[in-house]
C-alpha cells in the first residue's frame, strides 16, 4: 500500500460526484421514505409483495451495473453511461406520482424497476470514475466522500418528506411529483460539472469479457466479491426499517425519520471511517461493521417504541459508514484499472442476486412469523458472514 497521503485535498471531480449523489438521493428519498407506506396503505399491496418488489428492485440495479461497467471498459469512457443512467433516474420520478386506480401496484413496480435500471446503469461507471480520478492513497477517503454526500441527501430527502407531508395533509402523490426538482439538477450538474480524465495515449481498447481477462481479476478480487454478497444477505432493504417504524406507533406523518437518522449516522461516519480504512486493516473494520449490524438487527428484533427504534437505526447506519465505501476501495483496489467498471459490475451482479434473496426472506419472515424473525435472520447472517471472512487470501490486509 502506498504512503498516505498528507494533503487532506481531494480532486474537485470527487466533490462533484459527491454532490451529484447528493442531489439524487434527495429525490429518491423523497419518494422511498414513503414508499412502502404508499404501496401497503393506499394501494393495498401485502408486506410480502413489498419484500419481493425490494428484492427485485435492488437486484435489477446491481445486476445492470455489470453491463454498465463491462460497456465503460470497452469504449474507456465512463461519464457517459452515469449521465444515461442519472437521466433515466430522474425520468422515472413522476410515475410515482401518477400511481392510482387498479393499475397503481403496476405502475409502481414499473416505475420502480425503471428507476433501478438508471441506478445500475450509472453505479459502476461511476464508482470507477471516482476510482480513475482519485489518487491510489486516498480512495478511501474519495469512497467515503461520495458516500458521505450520497447520505446527506438521504437524510435530507425524507426530512423534505416529512415537511411537505405535514404541509400537505399527508399527500403522497404531491411529495412524489416535486422530487423531480432535485433529479433535474443532479443530471445538470454531472453533465456541466464533472471531467473525465482522459485515456492515456496508445492505450488499447480492452475485451473485459475474455478468458485472458477474467484471469486478470485475482483471488483477492474474488474473495471481496464474495465478502459483499455475505454482507448483502445480512443487510436487507431498508423499507423494512419504515415498516418497523410504523409498527412501532410512529405517526404517519413522521415515519420518515426513521430513514433520516438512519443516514445522518451514515453520512457522518462515511467520510472519517474512510479516511481511516486509508490506514488500518480492512477485515478489522468490516468485522467492527458486522457487530454494529448484530447489535442493529437484536434492538430493532425488541424494539416496542421509538428509542429502541431510533437506536436500531443508528445502528444500522453506523454500519453503512463503516462498511459500504470500504467494500468500494476494495474492488478498486484488487482490480487492474482497465477493467474496472467490469470489476463493480461482477462485484455488484453477485451482490444483487444476494440483496433478492434477502429482501424476498426478510417479507415472507415478517409477513408469516413477525419481524423479530426477520431482524433476528439478519443477525444470523452477519455470524456467517464473520466465519466466511476468515476463509480470505493472505493478499487482503488483515
Amino acid at each position: 500500500m502506498s504512503p498516505v497521503s498528507t494533503s487532506p485535498r481531494l480532486p474537485a471531480g470527487i466533490w462533484a460526484l459527491g454532490f451529484v449523489s447528493l442531489l439524487m438521493d434527495i429525490s429518491s428519498e423523497m419518494i422511498h421514505s414513503l414508499l412502502p407506506l404508499f404501496m401497503v396503505g393506499t394501494l393495498g399491496m401485502s408486506v410480502a409483495l413489498v419484500g419481493l418488489l425490494e428484492g427485485l428492485a435492488e437486484a435489477t440495479a446491481l445486476i445492470v451495473k455489470v453491463f454498465s461497467g463491462v460497456i465503460s471498459d470497452w469504449f474507456g469512457k465512463r461519464k457517459p453511461l452515469a449521465v444515461l443512467g442519472y437521466g433515466l433516474g430522474a425520468a422515472t420520478k413522476p410515475l410515482f406520482a401518477l400511481a392510482a386506480g387498479p393499475w397503481g401496484p403496476t405502475m409502481v413496480f414499473g416505475a420502480r424497476l425503471l428507476d433501478r435500471v438508471g441506478k445500475g446503469i450509472r453505479g459502476a461507471p461511476r464508482d470507477a470514475l471516482v476510482a480513475d480520478i482519485a489518487p491510489p492513497e486516498q480512495r478511501g477517503a474519495a469512497f467515503g466522500l461520495r458516500q458521505s454526500l450520497d447520505t446527506v441527501g438521504a437524510f435530507l430527502g425524507p426530512l423534505v418528506a416529512v415537511g411537505l407531508m405535514l404541509l400537505w395533509a399527508n399527500d403522497f402523490r404531491a411529495v412524489f411529483a416535486l422530487a423531480i426538482v432535485p433529479a433535474l439538477l443532479c443530471v445538470a450538474l454531472l453533465v456541466l460539472g464533472v471531467h473525465e480524465p482522459e485515456r492515456p495515449a496508445g492505450a488499447q481498447r480492452v475485451k473485459p469479457i475474455s478468458r485472458a481477462n477474467l484471469k486478470r481479476l485475482r483471488r483477492t478480487y474474488w474473495w471481496v466479491v464474495g465478502v459483499g454478497a455475505l454482507f448483502t444477505l445480512a443487510r436487507f432493504s431498508e423499507a423494512f426499517l419504515v415498516l418497523r417504524a410504523e409498527q412501532t406507533g410512529v405517526a404517519l406523518a413522521l415515519v420518515p425519520l426513521v430513514m433520516v437518522a438512519m443516514n445522518a449516522v451514515y453520512s457522518i461516519c462515511a467520510y472519517p471511517l474512510g479516511k481511516l480504512a486509508d490506514r488500518l486493516p480492512h477485515r478489522r473494520l468490516l468485522l467492527w461493521g458486522l457487530v454494529a449490524l448484530i447489535a442493529a438487527d437484536l434492538v430493532l428484533a425488541l424494539a416496542t417504541h421509538w428509542g429502541g427504534l431510533l437506536l436500531g437505526v443508528a445502528l444500522w447506519g453506523l454500519h453503512m459508514g463503516m462498511t459500504q465505501g470500504l467494500l468500494a476501495a476494495m474492488v478498486a483496489d484488487a482490480a487492474p484499472a482497465d477493467l474496472r467498471g467490469t470489476a463493480y459490475g461482477f462485484f455488484n451482479l453477485v451482490s444483487g442476486v444476494a440483496m433478492l434473496l434477502a429482501s424476498v426472506l426478510a417479507g415472507l419472515l415478517w409477513q408469516y412469523l413477525g419481524p423479530a424473525w426477520t431482524f433476528g435472520a439478519g443477525a444470523a447472517f452477519c455470524v456467517l458472514t464473520m466465519l466466511g471472512m476468515q476463509l480470505g487470501p493472505h493478499a487482503v490486509r488483515a
